[in-house]
């Protein structure tokens, strides 16, 4: 009679040590298109003052990416700039993952194209998509893959190109919106606190105030969705701001209270990059100083996904954030969705 060998099962990770570790943004690059398109440009076209524009939204400029331009060129380029600021090679990656609300296509996951690019051959690749909160979003996810020790080094990229779902003609949508990337490497750092809470949230009885209509399982392409403009990005401007304002104060209330902080206590405070005047309010309701508050986007326009990476990025090479500084991340977005992140630099 035939016998079968029962071995005893060995769980592979039986070994590893399975306490909790610090999660540190080691690195940080972004990616800018070079073409500016200035808020006087676009005000000729939709017949609209351009001081009209800045007041409304404090964009004087916003980058647009070139047609040939893809998300996944700008995000592979952030990227390569972040592992060049940290001294390491594509090599070293673990998992990438990119938030995106424009992806290269439905599938395969920019991730993908974006490991590609980079010659990054021995990780995970995945998407996310939270629109403005996601890259909050993405890097929660990507902390936890370093806390647990199942990665060593995590890539997280928020990139977007807007230009490709802005219908330009609406005034309320084409003068917001920008394209560009920004991306961070994770990875445990002995004597950082790091990462030190998130705070998460999600309202989808809101979905329909900010969204594309068109090209999902919902309604799929079709000339009707084209003609009617469904495939542009569409957003109840008012209400949106109002939510806004809303969602990031209470997320950065609790996440400050999860860490045992005060807002006088934060040297940087990075929000969303929507609207100059959103940012103003809830600078205001939250009790921020101004000079506590760092924004971009009066050269960067709207971003979405990206724009919390890229302002990090650029008040790292500003010096506006030193080793050892407290940072507080803030953001929100269509879904409704919104975030905010509390880290030791």
């Amino acid at each position: 009679m035939n016998t079968v060998s029962k071995r005893p099962f060995v769980n592979p990770r039986a070994r590893h040590d399975f306490r909790l570790r610090s999660c540190s943004i080691v690195a940080s690059g972004s990616c800018l298109p070079e073409r500016v398109v200035a808020t006087a440009e676009l005000g000729r076209k939709l017949g609209k003052d351009s001081d009209w524009i800045l007041t409304r939204t404090g964009i004087r400029e916003r980058r647009i990416a070139a047609k040939s331009e893809l998300t996944s060129d700008l995000a592979a380029q952030a990227a390569q700039r972040a592992l060049h600021h940290a001294n390491l090679s594509a090599a070293d990656v673990d998992l990438v993952i990119v938030a995106t609300n424009t992806p290269d296509m439905l599938f395969p996951a920019t991730a993908c194209l974006v490991q590609s690019k980079i010659g990054a051959r021995r990780c995970a690749a995945f998407d996310l998509k939270a629109a403005g909160a996601g890259f909050l979003y993405a890097l929660e996810i990507g902390q936890q893959f370093v806390a647990t020790r199942c990665c060593e080094t995590v890539l997280v990229i928020g990139a977007e190109k807007l230009s490709s779902v802005v219908d330009p003609q609406n005034c309320d949508t084409s003068i917001l919106f920008g394209d560009g990337a920004g991306a961070v490497l994770l990875q445990h750092r002995n004597g950082s606190a790091g990462l030190l809470t998130s705070c998460l949230g999600s309202d989808g009885d809101k979905a329909s105030l900010l969204s594309m209509p068109a090209g999902g399982s919902r309604l799929p392409a079709s000339r009707d969705s084209v003609a009617g403009g469904l495939h542009f990005l569409q957003m109840n401007g008012p209400e949106m701001f109002k939510q806004a304002v809303q969602a990031m104060h209470r997320a950065a209330q609790e996440a400050l209270h999860q860490s045992g902080l005060t807002v006088s206590q934060i040297n940087c405070i990075i929000p969303h990059q929507s609207n100059q005047r959103i940012t103003d309010a809830f600078a205001d309701k939250l009790g921020a100083a101004s000079e506590q508050v760092f924004s971009n986007i009066e050269k960067r326009g709207n971003t979405s996904a990206a724009s919390i990476p890229i302002a990090l990025d650029e008040a790292v090479q500003a010096g506006r954030i030193a080793r050892d500084d407290l940072v507080l991340l803030v953001g929100f977005g269509g879904g409704l969705t919104w975030g905010a992140t509390v880290l030791e630099w």
